[in-house]
């Protein structure tokens, strides 16, 4: 009997997919069942090839070599992953397989994992593709019905090809130009160097930024009802201090006489659904989690615990076919503290707008909500409890019915000069009870509490007084702040780029939802920018490399450009190799550039310590076993450890100790400046030892407490209790 071979992208997903499947029989990287094999990657099995590959002078980075442009580019096989793929080379050629189900994630990256394994494998049997936002065993099911052909995401394929191609030839020439023509290790990206570049500018900004004084008129009634003056533009502030002194002046001894009382019915609606990006912001925001570590909890809560759906989406709405099984997933999240507002939506009768379902507004995936499948609140760790619950509330208040409240506005004339005051009465508290009413409107700021009022009222005895401020700068990035410019990054654009601002925002902005993260801790690692409480600051490097890369290569305008090719490729409108060929002209351009800069690196990091080999000057490199010294001259290599880490705990603040030096003088030192030679620190350990009291002996003398405790008034009372 002929078999399926159902390609899935990770082992957990595979597993799901085989029990669905009913597959039982455990191989080499494989579950089979009577009608289907299901196998996995573990993300990339299959890469592009490194230069040398093609030519053995690219083992050794050299200016005069670039650029490297192969006709053709090669793909290998991951080493690290290499038993794997073999293991599903072996079941897509077995004689017994007659076709192949794609079941990796459903986007442009997940079918570049798929059709990779199946080219380097050799593989030319039909291909079907598992097109699904979540894995549950309904969604599973329901997406084997309907299996769509693979023909169909050709194009999706070619459109990926093209963008891991250009990557390779833009992203490892600029970075090899660089680096060699420097003499330091330095990198550049069409997605990390503009990434940076917006970090520079909102540093340029705070420094150019001169603060302002403004002052306001407020007038306080003898029942504290405070009103604020306005202009004719309902500006509440002025920045000419005179001309608030004069107003206040002319307002002594004058009486308030109300002009208009308006009431108004106004609803707000809880904000959209997450997508990722904006999770990532919430939980930097609230929680300070890195924009990678939630990603890494949103994995769980999809993989393992079947909570969330697909976390790497970049869509805050919900499709037409998602809204019947919504009332199921409220039942599956509505447990302990979610059950009482569960009930209430349940009795719902669902009207949702287009800010919840648009089919038009969903791109591969649709928006992070709860699977249909119950969740046992206690299984989940304390990380990933508070990204659940973020996302839970988040569902459960776009279902709720809308805060509604009464907003009073109110007019007051003091001679000619106009004063307001607003306040609001709730109607119906609606989602917000679901976050206790924490969650406050832009419009609620200035809102008080109002005594009954009516037109013609007047009010005397005012107190008048003036209010001061100063404007501020715009605040640095966080890493939250960052991930939402990456994803809207048209105002760092120039005006001349404006025209590609739409197609950013059309395909989300610089890099994607899955690999933000990774970039953001690309440049930490690379140490180009810095973390300060929760601020991000351009380290020297990163703002030294921003003046050496080519000015393309600092704009979002680039990745617009590339993504609207890309996007047409996908859509059969463009040709890959059309795309790939300009990509190799706009390398040759780069890197003549870097090859003709007459711009200077200068390492932040030099020591006074001389080379032994060529007699320049070495660096301090911090790396995850210590410190090191390196010649600064790339082709010379030479190399030296300073310091080690070690597990070894100072005796003064408890922190990990460095050793330092060599043979005897070898010394631990501690940031809090104690400082102890290793032959010290052995004999001091040995001294420790012999005080310490064996686990042996420390168990008998408690077997001895217990002896006392049971012969004890206490301990009887105890036992007739139990009786």
């Amino acid at each position: 009997m002929s078999k399926t071979v159902v390609l899935a992208e990770k082992p957990s997903v595979g597993r799901d997919i085989a029990r669905v499947l009913n597959c039982t029989k455990k191989g080499n990287g494989y579950i089979e069942g009577s009608s289907y094999i299901v196998t996995w990657a573990l993300g990339h099995l299959v890469t592009l090839a490194d230069p040398e590959i093609y030519d053995d002078k690219y083992k050794t980075w050299k200016l005069d070599d670039l650029p490297m442009l192969p006709p053709n580019l090669k793909l290998v096989v991951m080493k690290k992953t290499g038993k794997q793929f073999n293991a599903i080379k072996t079941q897509l050629n077995r004689n017994d397989v007659r076709d192949i189900v794609i079941a990796t994630d459903a986007g442009r990256e997940g079918e570049l994992v798929a059709r990779w394994i199946l080219e380097k494998a050799h593989v030319k049997k039909p291909v079907k593709r598992l097109w699904i936002s979540s894995v549950t065993d309904k969604a599973i099911k329901d997406g084997f019905k309907q299996l769509k052909p693979g023909e169909r995401y050709l194009n999706l394929y070619d459109a990926a090809v093209a963008r891991s191609e250009a990557d390779w030839y833009v992203g490892l020439n600029a970075t090899r130009a660089l680096t060699t023509k420097h003499n330091a290790q330095l990198s550049g990206g069409r997605v990390q160097t503009p990434t940076l570049a917006m970090i520079a500018a909102r540093e340029n900004e705070i420094k150019a930024f001169k603060p302002q004084k403004f002052y306001g008129v407020q007038a306080v009634t003898e029942k504290g009802l405070k009103l604020t003056w306005v202009d004719d533009k309902n500006n509440n502030r002025t920045f000419a201090k005179d001309k608030a002194e004069a107003i206040s002046q002319k307002m002594k001894n004058k009486n308030a006489t109300i002009t208009s009382v308006d009431k108004a019915h106004k609803k707000t609606y809880a904000a959209q659904l997450y997508d990722l990006t904006e999770l990532q912001r919430d939980a930097n925001r609230i929680f300070n989690y890195s924009g990678k570590q939630t990603l890494s909890i949103m994995q769980k809560l999809y993989e393992q615990h079947k909570a969330l759906t697909y976390p790497r989406t970049d869509s805050r709405v919900i499709s037409t076919d998602i809204v019947p099984t919504l009332k199921d997933r409220v039942r599956a999240c509505g447990v302990d503290q979610y059950a009482r507002f569960a009930g209430k939506v349940l009795k719902r009768e669902l009207k949702l707008s287009k800010s919840v379902v648009d089919n038009s507004k969903v791109s591969d995936h649709h928006a992070i909500i709860p699977t249909e499948e119950s969740i046992v609140l206690d299984d989940l760790n304390d990380k990933e409890r508070k990204i659940y619950d973020l996302v839970v509330k988040r569902f459960l208040a776009v279902l709720s019915d809308p805060h509604e409240y009464e907003q009073t506005s109110i007019e007051a004339k003091i001679d000619d000069e106009r004063f307001t005051a607003k306040g609001k009465r709730v109607t119906k508290v609606g989602w917000k009870e679901i976050y206790d009413n924490r969650i406050d409107d832009e419009d609620d700021k200035g809102d008080q509490t109002l005594p009954k009022l009516a037109k013609g009222d007047t009010f005397d005895k005012l107190k008048v007084s003036i209010t001061n401020g100063e404007t501020k700068p715009p605040e640095r990035f966080t890493e939250g702040g960052l991930l939402q410019a990456m994803e809207n990054p048209a105002r760092f654009m120039s005006s001349d780029e404006k025209h590609l601002a739409g197609s950013l925002t059309k395909t989300g902005g610089l890099g994607t939802v899955a690999t933000r993260a990774d970039i953001i801790e690309k440049l930490f690692n690379g140490q180009y920018m810095d973390k300060k409480g929760k601020h991000l600051f351009l380290t020297s490097k990163g703002k030294q490399l921003l003046e050496l890369v080519p000015e393309d290569l600092r704009s979002p305008a680039l990745t617009a450009e590339w993504e609207q090719k890309l996007g047409l490729i996908a859509d059969g409108k463009l040709k890959k190799d059309a795309f790939i060929s300009e990509m190799k002209g706009y390398t040759k351009e780069i890197v003549q550039e870097i090859k003709g800069s007459e711009e200077t690196f200068k390492h932040d990091n030099m020591t006074g310590t001389k080379c032994p080999e060529c007699g320049k000057l070495m660096l301090e490199i911090d790396n995850k076993n210590g410190k090191m010294l390196v010649c600064q001259d790339r082709s010379c290599g030479s190399k030296k450890n300073i310091a080690k880490r070690t597990n070894a705990r100072c005796p003064n603040c408890h922190k990990r100790l460095e050793l330092r030096g060599e043979g005897e003088g070898q010394t631990f030192t501690c940031k809090c400046g104690h400082r102890e030679k290793l032959s010290a620190f052995n004999k001091r350990k040995q001294q420790e030892k012999k005080h310490k009291v064996s686990k042996g002996e420390v168990n008998k003398y408690l077997n001895k407490q217990d002896d006392d405790f049971k012969n004890n008034a206490l301990a009887d009372a105890l036992a007739k209790l139990k009786k």
